[in-house]
């Protein structure tokens, strides 16, 4: 499990190596056609920073060459956001006392339908609070069939789950995992999570050795960014994860993501550092060039703008027309969501700024027919 390799990595040591890396440092693994992670702490350290255009054009080279000038289109559905996690910095917290929802299977069939008819999706996203006495794997289990006559491809971003649970999910439909480790730093993750399932760091952090024991296609990481002080070593971190599945699951496919926490308006929970969109700019080439393969996602909590540019030089998936609260398309549009959309446009208005960019968006790129191919 990667928790046991984790702990051969201490996070100050770590700190200090992507600080004291050199402008030679990060010439050399501009130089390498295939990076490993000391690499890979060059290119997001500090001292990376002047050779960000170049930076830029490795990285969309690689991207063209792995995926072509496409970006494969996803919308997320909010099923609940009932939790009975204490996560200090999210809405869905469990003493937050707003109305919460758990969409019954006809709400759900009347969200499915009603994002249908805001662009051809076939990419769903489930994603819900963690309760697993009211919105558990049975409650799942019922959402993907009911899901799988509308969509091609069906992931989750849910509770972590036994092996056993991914694999008879995976009989439903599920293709795709997502489970934001939130911070690898193993001391400070208890004083972010202090109740619940989610407190169990080593459930959490190894739950992807779980889903790639479950034979899941498809497995997306990604860590809060703002959480902890040095984002850098958090992201270096699941770099580790990362190759580290790779080695020991190497027919799953996987996918990034780097959301940002912004500062609370209410007075809430505060991040420890905010990110500049030049920074993940940098964090995002770095990852390109740290592994050419791997799915680098962006989701509506990014500007308009700034996702439009990153689509040409590195993100190859995106989220369009999202409604983070559940039943937010049709059902309960009053409901508590998780946090704010900072992309508020339409699908079609998307899509037409990723073709002026002279991007293709991808509707369908899965389906449940290439399972039943073997190779003879």
């Amino acid at each position: 499990m990667f928790s046991e390799e984790l702990s051969q990595y201490s996070w100050e040591e770590t700190t200090d190596a992507i600080a004291a890396k050199t402008a030679a440092d990060v010439e050399r693994a501009l130089g390498k056609e295939q990076c490993d992670v000391d690499d890979f702490m060059a290119l997001v350290s500090p001292a990376a920073e002047p050779y960000l255009e170049t930076m830029a054009r490795l990285s969309r080279r690689y991207t063209e060459a792995r995926f072509g000038r496409t970006v494969s289109m996803f919308i997320p559905l909010y099923l609940t956001n009932s939790c009975t996690n204490s996560c200090v910095y999210c809405g869905f917290h469990v003493a937050n006392k707003m109305k919460r929802t758990i969409l019954t299977p006809d709400e759900m069939v009347r969200e499915f339908e009603a994002i249908k008819q805001l662009g051809p999706f076939e990419n769903l996203l489930l994603v819900t609070g963690e309760n697993p006495a009211r919105a558990g794997v049975p409650y799942l289990a019922r959402a993907l069939d009911l899901a799988k006559p509308y969509f091609s491809n069906l992931k989750i971003e849910v509770m972590p789950l036994a092996a056993a649970e991914y694999e008879e999910l995976t009989h439903h439909g599920l293709n795709g995992v997502i489970c934001f480790q939130e911070t690898y730093h193993r001391a400070n993750y208890n004083l972010y999570h202090p109740r619940g399932m989610k407190a169990n760091f080593e459930w959490r952090v190894n739950g992807f050795d779980r889903m790639g024991q479950a034979g899941v296609h498809s497995i997306g990481m990604g860590v809060l960014i703002g959480l902890e002080r040095e984002w850098r070593t958090d992201l270096t971190m699941m770099a580790r994860h990362l190759r580290y599945l790779q080695r020991r699951y190497w027919r799953t496919k996987y996918s990034v993501n780097f959301p940002r926490m912004c500062p609370a308006e209410n007075g809430g929970f505060q991040p420890r550092c905010i990110m500049t969109d030049r920074e993940l700019a940098q964090l995002t080439f770095a990852m390109r060039i740290f592994d050419h393969d791997v799915d680098i996602s962006y989701s509506t909590r990014e500007l308009p703008r700034f996702r439009d540019h990153m689509a040409t030089l590195g993100v190859t998936t995106m989220s369009a027309g999202s409604q983070t609260e559940p039943g937010g398309y049709s059902t309960h549009r009053d409901a508590l969501e998780q946090f704010e959309v900072s992309d508020p446009r339409t699908v079609e208005e998307v899509a037409a700024a990723l073709r002026r960019m002279g991007m293709e968006p991808v509707w369908k790129d899965w389906d449940s027919s290439f399972d039943r191919v073997r190779c003879r």
